[in-house]
Order: structure tokens, then C-alpha cells, then sequence
């Protein structure tokens, strides 16, 4: 009777929990059975394994084969099991050594040839390696997305005959490809130069991105607003090594995958209208991240804010609070990341033109409330900034290079506030809390006094009070000012103004 013991990883949310693979194989008759919470995919590994092994050129025991994954009570599913069971199989039956099974993790999907197919959540898996110690081997595929974690050793490798070579010492394993400082970081966005005139809404994005606040546009169809939304990522200050690894790793485990293109550029994500609760924020009876999550340390833009449930957009206000979001089901519990920046535009009524009696509205009171009624107020006040973006004039359109600021220059404005940021609180304006709040954006006793009474004429709530405070630090580090003056709290108070204009269509 002979045991043997391989190292593998599962996947819990984000997270890559440690899985012990443990092979017996016993006097009795020929079956191969598997324990520790297998699902589907898992429990039909057994007959990849067995064709995988054959045509391998290798011996399937004709005897008792006991396969364990523990720990038990972690549900295990996904063709990832197939090459550490097939590795188990063979060492457990003295047909491979043993001696570098324990200072490796494998992950890997058989193909009935014994060719290794790629499979999900390799970042995930890399990163649970680099707390272990053991070198990671994977499918070819999968290795240059593992090669992103650094300090990680990766082997790749084709096959599973190219394995048990390389643990006979017969054969290296392929080398992963470029690692990330091998790679391109160019941001492939619009420039801010397409758009013409818009200056307040042009400025109030700028600082938006400066500070990773979030911001409502309201404007009639036409004026620029989704416009002035895709060039967003154009101007946003560049991701940290950590912040890219957090975020390639929620799209890792996605249906859609990571993209190396994509790399150390910060995600922007733009679902329809008709997206419901469960795409804006995940779940399903096996947790997936959702929207909020595939947007992490990037933006997530809701065009045509007031055409979305209204439960879907209520869901999102813990998230943007606490920036992460647990998804708890009757059998299991997942926690992804939800740092995001809500970047979001609507039309002042349900016509899409401005109630002033000037413009073609024709609505009724009811419709308008009706349609203010889409956004709850708790939704309103987690929104820093609240911009009117009004209908733009031909002749604005008829100058061009008319103020039109690239995006580089913007950007670079933009980089060098993001720096004082990190420099003096390690986080952007925005993630500050209370505390911190207090410490770093101070007013002056008379500013404390136009603070307050801003509040009370627009009735605005103790959390509004603290996200203009955090605004107008922003302004000021855009303005390379050490301290908060009048001028930058009162654009930021102004950037509140929107909120009794909601209320008052």
C-alpha cells in the first residue's frame, strides 16, 4: 500500500485556499473514487485521469485508488484537480519519484490525450503559492498571467509527460513569458482634446480623477456626457503594482478572464441599463463577481442612470462605503473586492431636456417626480460630485483647439495630486475616513462657518460634510496648495449644488 501527497490550490471568491490531494491505492478491486466535496467536474476527473495517464505512455493501477481532497468540508470544483490527482496516482504507485512533490503546487485540466488545457484563476493561485514557498507549475496558458506575482517561481509546461519529466530531473520546465516589467504600460484611451467647450464639466472630471471621487453628470442627449466618460481612464493617475495585481485577480476568476493588453491599466466597466442587481453586484448559486468587482481600482460608468432599477442601483451603496461586497448563499459565502470609482449621467427629465419652460420639456410634475424618484437620496449623498453639463452651443463646436486641453497635460496635473495624496495619507482623498478627515483637510474658523451654512440651505446630511471636506482637499492638492482655502471649499461646495436641483425639477 502506498500513499502520496500533492499540493494544489481551490477557489474561494478571490481568495485561493491550500488543497491537499492525497492518493492511497489499497488491495481490492479495480475503482477509483474521490472524497472531500468533489462537484460535478471534479467527480468526472476520474476518467480524464485514467486516458490522460495511458496515453502518457504510463500505467493506471489496476487496483483501489482512494483520492482525498482536503481540507473536507471545502467545496472543490473545476477541471483544476485533473493533474494533481494524475500526479498523485503515479507517484502513489512508485511510477514517478517523490521527491519534489512537496515543494510544488499544480494546477492543471487533463485533456484525454494528457495535454494540459488551461485553466481559471491562476493569478489567485500564484498569490497563494507566494505565501507558501513552492514553486507553481501550470499550464502554458495559464503561466504568463501566474509570472505577474513576482516573487512566485512558475514552470510551465504542455503536457503531463512534460511534468513527470521534469520530476525525474529528465527535462526544465518552459520559462512563463515576460514578466510584468516587461510589459507595456500605455493607456489606450480617448483624449480629452476631442471634447469642445464644456470647461466647468471638463474641470470637475479633472478633479474626480484626481481625488477618485465619484460624480453625476446631468445634462439633455447631446451635450458630452458620455463623451466626457470615456476619457476618464485617459486622465486617471497610474496603478500601483499591488492595486493592478488585487484587480487582475478579480478579473482571473471572471468568465472573461485577463487580458495581459490590459495589464497596469485601471478597468473600465460600462454595464447596459437593464443590468440587474445580481450583474451589478454578483452572486449565483456558485458567487461570481459582478460589475462593481470587475471594476475594482477603475471606474464603473452607469450611463442613463434614472433607466436602472432602482433596487439595482440601492445595491450599491454598501460597496461604495466599504469597498468590498460579501455574497452569502445557503451553501457557501464569498467576498470579492469593490473599490471602485461610480462615475454616472443622466438627463435632467424623462424628455431628456431641461424643465425650464425653455426647452422642449413638455412633462408634468408627476413625471418629473417620478423620475427623480429612480435615485434614492442615501444613492445622491455617497456622490461627491454633481455637475450640470448643459447643451453645448454650435459655436463651440465651430473652434476647434479652443481651450481643448489633451489629456496628457490633464494627466499630468492629475499625477502629480494623486502624489501628494499617497505621500501624506497613503490613499486617495476619497478612501479617507473620519479620522483622517479631521487630520488632514482642516478649514479655517470663517470657511467652517460658510461650510455650515451651505449645509444647511442645501439640508445636506453629516456625510455630505465630509465628502466636501475630502473634495476640497482634492481641489487644493490639484492646486499644489498645503492647506484648504475659501476658494477651493466653495467649488466644492458648489459641486453639491445638483442636489437641490434634483429635488426641485
Amino acid at each position: 500500500m502506498r500513499l502520496a501527497k500533492v499540493f494544489t490550490r481551490a477557489l474561494v471568491g478571490i481568495d485561493a485556499p491550500e488543497v491537499s490531494v492525497e492518493v492511497h491505492i489499497a488491495n481490492g478491486l479495480p475503482a477509483l473514487s474521490i472524497v472531500g466535496l468533489p462537484e460535478a467536474a471534479v467527480r468526472e476527473s476520474k476518467d480524464r485521469v485514467r486516458s490522460a495517464i495511458l496515453n502518457s505512455r504510463f500505467e493506471f493501477p489496476a487496483r483501489r485508488i482512494t483520492v482525498n481532497l482536503a481540507p473536507a468540508d471545502l467545496p472543490k470544483e473545476g477541471g483544476r484537480y485533473d493533474l494533481p490527482i494524475a500526479l498523485g496516482i503515479l507517484a502513489a504507485s512508485d511510477q514517478i519519484d517523490t521527491g519534489m512533490l512537496g515543494s510544488h503546487e499544480f494546477h492543471g485540466e487533463l485533456a484525454l490525450s494528457g495535454r494540459l488545457r488551461p485553466v481559471s484563476g491562476s493569478l489567485p493561485a500564484a498569490l497563494g503559492a507566494q505565501t507558501s514557498g513552492r514553486r507553481l507549475v501550470l499550464p502554458l496558458e495559464n503561466a504568463a498571467e501566474a509570472a505577474l506575482v513576482e516573487e512566485v517561481d512558475v514552470g510551465a509546461a504542455r503536457s503531463l509527460l512534460e511534468i513527470c519529466q521534469y520530476l525525474q530531473q529528465e527535462r526544465r520546465l518552459r520559462n512563463p513569458g515576460a514578466r510584468p516589467s516587461d510589459l507595456l504600460r500605455t493607456v489606450h484611451a480617448p483624449d480629452m482634446s476631442d471634447v469642445h467647450g464644456q470647461h466647468r464639466a471638463r474641470r470637475a472630471l479633472e478633479i474626480a480623477a484626481a481625488g477618485r471621487h465619484n460624480m453625476l453628470m446631468v445634462g439633455p442627449p447631446g451635450s458630452g456626457k458620455s463623451m466626457l466618460a470615456s476619457r476618464l481612464p485617459g486622465i486617471l493617475p497610474p496603478m500601483t503594482h499591488q492595486h493592478a495585481l488585487e484587480s487582475a485577480a478579480v478579473r482571473s476568476i471572471s468568465h472573461q478572464g485577463f487580458d495581459l493588453d490590459t495589464w497596469m491599466q485601471r478597468p473600465f466597466r460600462h454595464p447596459h441599463h437593464t443590468a440587474s442587481g445580481v450583474a451589478l453586484v454578483g452572486g449565483g448559486s456558485k458567487p461570481s463577481p459582478g460589475e462593481i468587482s470587475l471594476a475594482h481600482h477603475g471606474v464603473l460608468f452607469l450611463d442613463e442612470l434614472t433607466e436602472f432599477d432602482r433596487h439595482a442601483l440601492d445595491v450599491l451603496r454598501e460597496p461604495m462605503e466599504t469597498g468590498r461586497i460579501t455574497i452569502s448563499r445557503a451553501a457557501r459565502q464569498a467576498e470579492f473586492p469593490a473599490r471602485f470609482q461610480l462615475i454616472a449621467a443622466m438627463n435632467p427629465c424623462p424628455q431628456g431636456y431641461n424643465c425650464n419652460g425653455r426647452d422642449l420639456c413638455r412633462c408634468t410634475a408627476e413625471q418629473q417626480r417620478r423620475y427623480r424618484n429612480r435615485i434614492s437620496a442615501p444613492l445622491l449623498d455617497r456622490i461627491d460630485i454633481h455637475i450640470e453639463v448643459p447643451k453645448l452651443e454650435i459655436s463651440a463646436l465651430n473652434r476647434p483647439g479652443d481651450g481643448c486641453e489633451g489629456s496628457d497635460a490633464i494627466r499630468q496635473r492629475v499625477v502629480r495630486a494623486y502624489r501628494r495624496q499617497l505621500a501624506r495619507a497613503g490613499k486617495s482623498n476619497a478612501e479617507l475616513g473620519s479620522k483622517e478627515v479631521e487630520q488632514y483637510c482642516s478649514i479655517h474658523t470663517s470657511d467652517r462657518t460658510l461650510l455650515e451654512t451651505a449645509m444647511q440651505k442645501l439640508q445636506l446630511s453629516a456625510r455630505a460634510y465630509h465628502r466636501i471636506l475630502k473634495l476640497a482637499r482634492t481641489i487644493a492638492d490639484v492646486s499644489e496648495s498645503e492647506t484648504i482655502q475659501t476658494g477651493h471649499l466653495s467649488e466644492a461646495i458648489s459641486y453639491r449644488s445638483l442636489d437641490r436641483f434634483i429635488d426641485h425639477l
